[in-house]
């Protein structure tokens, strides 16, 4: 894609960025292996629910499964939640046993994610993705969070603060630039997934917090591409009425909408927008030299309001992740894993932009990074 195209896209900066207003995205969607394979996999939503299977099958032979039939990957959060508090103890216990083995499986991935380069003296990780959204998931966080300071590493592990289905949303506000909050109010959203594609239309609430604090998300459509198995062009088309809908709404209800979409989308993003991998869950080949969402989206939806459209994608990990940065200002090095389809993680340093000139505070920064080095 040439470089005149490629402003035409975005309009305002790079597709995946490693330099967004806030933070500097030290590394993301970093595929470890060991003998077994890859080591995500090891603590994906799929790999808790065979540790489940494991520990129903004594009591399944002896036919006093307390789940009955129910395959393991059907039985939902909010049963096993309520197995947890519930009268039945063989079925709490068979819970908690498979909590305890997850919480080992995350503190392992974890503690080889903590040992490489690229996330070396990382003080925090939030815990995302649809699995923290249940009390399972958060024992599980809790309880990986004390296996790793009991083998000595001082990285707190916490669970995201906002709802995994509006964390992704919320993060993509992070991707834009200041200037849209002057004059704005709220921004268009895009979260991606291997079964869903979520939009929203996100108020900034800047005025309340300019630290993006209060964001929230107003309204959002839902929409399970996965049931649907609709072609790639289907799945843009699909989209692009779901924002023009939102477009709708918001303009009825008096929202200053920004000329921006935010998209976060599975896989590594190029700066052109393409996708160069990690794409395969999604329908059809989004990964083809000849497919560019941002480039599509333009094309259905090339102005909101009296203004050309901008749009910014990248890795939904990445864009969960900045969903924290309002409340990672305590800290200077921090990550995200988000626990779903598998394993997504993502790495950041904060900019510190507080006080005095942005571009000399970052020189004093690595100055004394340098030194410490």
């Amino acid at each position: 894609m040439a470089t005149d195209e490629l402003v035409a896209t975005t309009g305002i900066a790079q597709h995946g960025a490693g330099r967004l207003p806030s933070v500097d995205v030290d590394s993301f969607n970093i595929e470890i292996k060991d003998e077994d394979g890859f080591l995500g996999d090891r603590a994906s939503k799929g790999a808790f629910r065979e540790i489940l299977d494991h520990w129903r099958k004594p009591l399944r032979k002896s036919g006093e499964d307390p789940f009955g039939d129910e395959p393991s990957d059907k039985i939902s959060k909010k049963l096993l939640d309520d197995m947890l508090v519930g009268d039945d103890t063989e079925a709490s216990a068979v819970v908690h046993s498979a909590i305890e083995e997850f919480a080992q499986e995350l503190a392992y991935v974890t503690r080889r994610f903590l040992k490489t380069k690229a996330w070396a003296k990382t003080e925090r990780i939030v815990v995302g993705g649809g699995f923290r959204d249940s009390r399972l998931g958060e024992l599980a966080i809790a309880r990986a969070d004390i296996i790793l300071k009991s083998d000595g590493f001082k990285s707190d592990m916490v669970p995201i603060r906002a709802h995994p289905d509006e964390a992704g949303l919320i993060g993509t506000l992070h991707l834009a630039p200041s200037w849209i909050f002057e004059a704005h109010d709220s921004i268009l959203a895009v979260d991606i997934g291997g079964t869903n594609i979520r939009c929203g239309v996100v108020e900034t609430r800047w005025k309340k917090a300019k630290d993006l604090s209060k964001a929230a998300v107003w309204k959002s459509d839902l929409w399970r591409h996965a049931d649907d198995e609709p072609t790639r062009e289907g799945a843009v088309k699909r989209l692009t009425k779901m924002l023009k809908g939102l477009i709708t709404e918001a303009e009825k209800e008096g929202f200053k909408l920004a000329p921006f979409i935010g998209i976060a989308c599975p896989g590594v993003i190029n700066d052109d927008g393409s996708i160069e991998k990690g794409a395969q869950n999604l329908p059809g080949n989004w990964e083809s030299s000849k497919f560019n969402l941002p480039a599509s989206l333009i094309e259905g939806i090339p102005a909101i309001g009296e203004h050309d459209t901008a749009i910014l994608m990248h890795n939904d990990g990445v864009v969960q992740g900045l969903s924290e940065v309002p409340f990672m200002q305590d800290v200077e090095r921090w990550g995200v894993l988000t626990i779903g389809t598998g394993l997504g993680n993502a790495r950041f340093t904060n900019r510190r932009k507080e006080n005095g000139n942005a571009k000399d505070r970052e020189s004093t920064e690595n100055n004394k990074r340098k030194g410490k080095e």
